[in-house]
C-alpha cells in the first residue's frame, strides 16, 4: 500500500497535470465564476495545492485547474514568464525575481527533514546520535564514505549520499542549514521529492532528504516503507535528547515545528507566486480561498497552518 501511494505520487508530480476539468456533479446554486488557473513548481507545495482544488471546485466547478510538479525552480521560471498564473516557490524569494515582478504569498509552513534507509545496518546508532551540521556538509561534499565516518565509530559500511537534479527549495534549504547552496551539494541526483524518497528506499545505506509528505505517509502519518528519519542533533553535543526527539510520526514533527524545536531554515514557510498583482478573478479568488477557509485543510494534509496575522498580511497584497 505504502509503495503504491509514493508510486502514485511520482506518477502524478513527474509525468502528469492534476487536471480538474471535469464538473461536480451539482452545481453551486447562482455560482458564476469560471475560467482557467494554470500552476507549475515545487513538489513540497503539490499535495497540499492539489487538496485546496479539490475543495475550491466543489464551490466553484466551473473553473478548470490544472497543476503540475517540476521544482521550485521552474514554477518560478514559468510565472514570471507567464506560463502559469501560479508558481509553487518552497523557499523565500530572491530579490532579483521581486525585481522581475514575482510577488510571494506565504500559505503554509513545511519542513526538509534527512531521510535514510529503515534497514540500514547502523539504523540504531544512526538514531542515537543522530545528524549534525558539520557531518551533512562533509556528507553533502563527498567527504566522507562510510557510516563509520559519518557515525563516528568504526563501521566500514558504505554511505551513499543522493540530492535533488532539478532546481528546488528543499535543496537550497537543506544546503543553508550548514552555509551552502544547492549547486555545492555534491551526490548522486535524483529528480524530484519522489526520486530521493525512492532512491532512498531502495538502498540500504543511502541518505538523503525529503519534504515532509514524501517522507511520511499521511494515511498512517507514519515514515513510509522502508524509510526513516534522521534525528537532527541542534545542540550539537553528539546524541539526541529526548527534546529532540519527534520522529516518530508527522504530528510529533509538525509539533515540534509548532513549537520551534524543529528550526529554520529546515523549517520554512512555502509559497505561492504571481507576475505582479493578480487580475483574473478566478486567480483571486483561489488564493483568497486558500488564505482563509482552505487553512482548514493544512492539518489534515500534513502541513503546518501559519499565524493569522501573516495569513492576513499575504492576503492584503492580493488587494
Amino acid at each position: 500500500m505504502k509503495k503504491n501511494l509514493i508510486l502514485l505520487l511520482s506518477i502524478l508530480a513527474l509525468f502528469s497535470s492534476c487536471s480538474k476539468d471535469n464538473k461536480t456533479d451539482t452545481a453551486v446554486a447562482g455560482d458564476t465564476l469560471s475560467g482557467e488557473i494554470q500552476l507549475s513548481g515545487a513538489f513540497a507545495l503539490y499535495p497540499m495545492v492539489v487538496k485546496w482544488v479539490e475543495e475550491f471546485r466543489k464551490l466553484h466547478p466551473n473553473v478548470k485547474i490544472d497543476v503540475s510538479g517540476g521544482g521550485a525552480g521552474k514554477g518560478m521560471t514559468d510565472v514570471l514568464s507567464g506560463v502559469v498564473d501560479l508558481g509553487m516557490v518552497s523557499r523565500e524569494i530572491y530579490p532579483e525575481e521581486e525585481k522581475k515582478g514575482a510577488v510571494g504569498y506565504a500559505v503554509v509552513k513545511d519542513a526538509v527533514v534527512p531521510t535514510v534507509n529503515s534497514n540500514n545496518p547502523e539504523i540504531a546508532n544512526i538514531r542515537k546520535i543522530g545528524l549534525k551540521k558539520d557531518i551533512a556538509e562533509k556528507l553533502w561534499s563527498s567527504r566522507l564514505t562510510t557510516w563509520g565516518q559519518v557515525l563516528g565509530s568504526s563501521s566500514t559500511v558504505p554511505v551513499h549520499v543522493f540530492t535533488r537534479s532539478d532546481a528546488c527549495g528543499a535543496a537550497e534549504t537543506f544546503a543553508k542549514w550548514f552555509d551552502k547552496k544547492q549547486e555545492n551539494l555534491k551526490a548522486t541526483a535524483v529528480y524530484g521529492d519522489p526520486g530521493v524518497s525512492g532512491a532512498v528506499q531502495k538502498d540500504k545505506v543511502g541518505i538523503g532528504y525529503n519534504n515532509i509528505a514524501y517522507a511520511y505517509d499521511q494515511n498512517t502519518k507514519k515514515p513510509f516503507e522502508n524509510l526513516a528519519i534522521i534525528p537532527i542533533d541542534f545542540n550539537e553535543n553528539g546524541k539526541i535528547d529526548p527534546d529532540e526527539d519527534f520522529y516518530q510520526d508527522s504530528h510529533s514533527l509538525t509539533q515540534a515545528i509548532i513549537d520551534g524545536k524543529y528550526k529554520s531554515p529546515l523549517a520554512r514557510d512555502l509559497y505561492l507566486v504571481t507576475k505582479g498583482k493578480p487580475t483574473k478573478p478566478e486567480v483571486i479568488a483561489f488564493l483568497n480561498f486558500i488564505l482563509t477557509d482552505g487553512q482548514k485543510y493544512v492539518s489534515e494534509a500534513g502541513y503546518i497552518n501559519l499565524p493569522g496575522e501573516k495569513l492576513n498580511e499575504n492576503a492584503d497584497k492580493i488587494k
